[in-house]
């Protein structure tokens, strides 16, 4: 399997810290989430994970078969009460926390839900954390959206003004601020955890069905043949290969263990420059790669607010953690549609999962076994 990437110079992922320790992941059956869990236990984590249901028996999490890799709990972040039996039944030293209500359109149909996970889950999280001895490390996940997003054509910093236009914007704002408030109220004397948080772009890959997601989007129309809806073809984002964040957020997870307070704080996790393109790009790239007559067309109807153009800046991730994205654009793609495609032809989807990951993880020296 051929894996295209720009090599980490500084960055790498210690085997050994990863090898026995025990992490709550939060949203393990989502897509990243399940990613993350199948990656930590390569890395040799004992993985126990607090989410909803799987969405759909095509997703990373069923079709790789990652149950198998994490001692997994059905159920609401927005229970506290099961939130703290999950950390309680863990003993984690690590917690990452991903579960979220993720789509910005879906938060107009249902803003109370969105702000319920995205806030209070948060919420929950943190004050079942503090109850909870020996954890070493918490990172939350939040969004690129967390930004209130005022049409700059730069990137946007850590430092900058949160906020939103549509309820999952503003709940991930909110969810920024709900973790900096634990942060200085609970988490600043030594014997705490370390709590960051981390923002990513568009994050793509294998294994991802959501709806009102672009390449989901594609994958839906192109196994039935159909062309691709596109709302709004004009819009650039930060695109970004999924193992590129995980992978940051694990190196984060390890900083904050080593019990540097100097990288409890926010970050950006974006890809390179030539990453950020319009969806017209993106949905001529996917249907270049998948072949086989794909098209796409524009969705003329009425659709809710979304931002014209949403960038970041990770100049602070590359120079105090020493990170920068692996993939470029064309092979985060290539990876992509390829997952897609060996689902389609009816591939052994948990062999073909871990090969790409295998492909970074051993081939390519993220891992640093002798750290």
């Amino acid at each position: 399997m051929d894996v295209w990437f720009s090599k980490m110079e500084a960055l790498v992922i210690s085997e050994s810290f990863w090898t026995g320790r025990r992490v709550l992941l939060t949203g393990h059956t989502g897509f990243k989430g399940a990613w993350t869990a199948l990656l930590l236990r390569r890395l040799g984590s004992e993985v126990y994970g607090i989410a909803l249901p799987p969405s759909s028996d095509n997703g990373i999490f069923v079709a790789g078969d990652v149950e198998r890799d994490v001692h997994s709990m059905i159920g609401d972040i927005r229970d506290i009460g099961l939130v703290s039996h999950a950390l309680a039944d863990c003993r984690p030293h690590v917690v990452i926390h991903m579960a979220a209500q993720s789509l910005a359109r879906a938060s107009y149909a249902d803003p109370v839900g969105t702000y319920a996970t995205n806030v209070m889950g948060t919420v929950n999280v943190l004050e079942c954390v503090r109850h909870s001895p020996g954890i070493e490390a918490v990172v939350i996940v939040t969004s690129d959206k967390c930004y209130d997003n005022v049409g700059e054509a730069r990137g946007y910093r850590e430092s900058e003004p949160l906020g939103g236009h549509d309820p999952y914007s503003s709940s991930k704002g909110c969810a920024e601020l709900v973790t900096s408030a634990y942060r200085h109220s609970f988490f600043l004397n030594d014997v705490a955890p370390a709590v960051a948080s981390a923002r990513a772009g568009n994050v793509i890959g294998g294994g991802d069905w959501a709806e009102d997601r672009l390449v989901p989007d594609a994958m839906r129309a192109f196994f039935a043949g159909t062309a691709l809806k596109v709302r709004n073809p004009h819009a650039v984002r930060p695109w970004q290969y999924v193992l590129d964040p995980i992978f940051a957020y694990l190196a984060l997870a390890e900083r904050l263990a080593e019990g540097s307070r100097d990288f409890a704080e926010a970050w950006n996790f974006g890809p390179a420059a030539d990453s950020e393109v319009s969806v017209a790009e993106i949905c001529d790239r996917v249907c270049q790669a998948w072949g086989q007559g794909a098209r796409w067309r524009r969705d003329g109807g009425g659709h809710p607010h979304e931002a014209a153009v949403l960038k970041l800046d990770c100049s602070k991730a590359r120079t105090r953690l020493g990170w920068q994205p692996l993939f470029d654009l064309e092979h985060a793609l290539a990876l992509t549609v390829d997952w897609y495609k060996a689902l389609e032809r009816g591939a052994d989807m948990r062999a073909f999962t871990l090969a790409q990951a295998n492909a970074v993880l051993s081939d390519f020296g993220v891992v640093d076994a002798a750290a």
